[in-house]
């Protein structure tokens, strides 16, 4: 086998990487021990509460074998993966993130972890989370909080609640991780750490033998360096599953559809081959925002507007119906989280002796005061909200809108400064969107700012269809964060 200078390894796409094994450039063992000891050499980044280094090299060895026998088992065969802290995998700890379930050991393997084996991937381990996915800023003081790598000196959100996952992408630990988004934490962390994150359709991934948060809202998505890695890691998961309803309500046709990209042009091009599709984008205008943006988000989302016009774009303005409040859908979808979330911690957060954060406590009791009839009040706003949104979008592959009004901030100890997150992110969880983050660009002070595209329930394929044409416009330059300060 040639040798490889595994310098630039970390940084290198999913997709790369997976056809460097195919093509025996390097193997999965050498990937793998590549991206090991880089965690190790990682620690003060804290992005991973569990690293299983002898399954995966484990894993890796037994990728080898299979290719030497001349089987690939999907499109990331052999490449290492990192996965939140609330999926299950049988054997290892299993703590979402709470001190409340150190220790717990995990004696079944979650359907996501099992497709994932099956696809040929190797796991790396678990990544660190909010305390059981409650918070968009990625604090866990309890357990430790992942530190955001484009900021050495000042202890920055990584963002929540997948935070470990978007720092190990970020920082070049993994070169793709899975994470759960119920009211933005897929999208957060990417956003805060200038990845991609998508947040598929409800039901296109199952659930089964993840600690939920929400029935209703729980989704699980990749975190990734590109559309195309986020999308080739949503086929290795997608799919019907008896033991997670929700996916047996999606159209088998939104899955076989992830199989087959179609390419998209950004406008008119006479050198555009003929099968290309123009793609149609619509812009949320900023009447209908749910919360304003800072200075530098504003300066960001102006930059990508003027992106899009030098490329020919020119996006439709749209504007909601009367009822579909993006400000109310955010609430609302707060409303059914906590609602659905105290049933299943409430217990626990009632009981002054369990060693929970108290901004999480707070969050989790919260949920028990809300009155059934306005939990079921706003399920009936879901349904009705995301026929409107449907309809509304009907001709149109996305939604553009902001993914975040600021940058990430210094944390701060009562986890209020970064509220806005959630009220842009919320509303697609509340549609059952699809929806995706890119990176856009920077603040002043280096932090990464992300938009996101949405698209009605069922249409993720158009979605990165129009992902992947978009983000080379939206971030000309792929940029990573300067990892010298931490010796990597």
């Amino acid at each position: 086998m040639p040798a490889q200078d595994p310098i630039d390894l970390h940084f290198r796409d999913a997709r790369e990487l997976a056809r460097a094994i195919r093509d025996r450039e390097l193997s999965s063992r050498q990937v793998t021990a590549h991206f090991l000891d880089r965690i190790e050499r990682a620690a003060p980044l804290a992005a991973f509460s569990e690293v299983t280094a002898e399954r995966a090299l484990a894993q890796a060895d037994a990728a080898d074998r299979l290719q030497d026998a001349g089987l690939l088992l999907g499109p990331l065969h052999g490449v290492p993966v990192a996965v939140k802290d609330s999926i299950q995998w049988q054997g290892t700890p299993t703590t979402g993130g709470s001190q409340a379930r150190r220790g717990v050991i995990s004696t079944e393997s979650s359907a996501a972890v099992r497709a994932l084996a099956a696809g040929g991937m190797v796991i790396l381990g678990k990544t660190r989370m909010t305390e059981f996915a409650f918070g968009l800023s990625g604090q866990n003081p309890t357990q430790g909080t992942a530190r955001n790598p484009w900021d050495a000196k000042i202890a920055r959100a990584p963002g929540g609640s997948s935070s470990g996952a978007g720092v190990a992408v970020a920082a070049g630990l993994t070169p793709i991780a899975l994470g759960g988004d119920t009211g933005g934490s897929v999208r957060a962390p990417a956003a805060l750490n200038g990845v991609v994150g998508y947040k598929p359709s409800s039901g296109l991934i199952s659930r089964a033998g993840c600690l939920p948060l929400s029935d209703t809202l729980d989704v699980l998505g990749p975190i990734a360096r590109s559309v195309a890695d986020a999308r080739l890691l949503a086929q290795v998961l997608a799919g019907p599953d008896v033991d997670d309803a929700a996916t047996l309500a999606l159209p088998a046709s939104c899955v076989t559809a992830l199989r087959h990209p179609m390419a998209r042009r950004v406008a008119a091009d006479a050198l555009a081959s003929a099968v290309d599709v123009p793609i149609s984008v619509a812009v949320l205008p900023p009447q209908a925002w749910p919360t304003p943006l800072s200075d530098a988000a504003l300066q960001v989302w102006q930059q990508t507007q003027e992106r899009l016009t030098h490329a020919g774009l020119t996006p439709t303005a749209w504007h909601p119906p009367a009822s579909l409040s993006f400000a109310r859908m955010a609430d609302d979808n707060s409303l059914v989280l906590a609602y659905e979330a105290y049933r299943y911690f409430g217990a626990l957060a009632e009981a002054p002796s369990a060693p929970l954060w108290e901004v999480v406590r707070a969050r989790i009791a919260a949920g028990g005061r809300i009155a059934q009839a306005d939990y079921e009040a706003a399920l009936n706003r879901r349904q009705a909200d995301m026929a409107a949104f449907a309809a509304a979008m009907q001709g149109l592959d996305a939604l553009l809108m902001p993914a975040c009004d600021q940058a990430a901030q210094p944390l701060d100890a009562e986890d209020v400064r970064h509220v806005g997150l959630g009220k842009l992110l919320r509303p697609a969880n509340f549609l059952g969107a699809a929806a995706i983050t890119l990176p856009a660009g920077f603040d002043a002070e280096g932090m990464p700012i992300g938009v996101q595209l949405l698209a009605p329930a069922g249409h993720d394929s158009p979605l990165l269809d129009c992902a992947a044409a978009l983000e080379l416009v939206l971030a000309p330059t792929r940029q990573t964060p300067d990892m010298s300060p931490w010796d990597l």
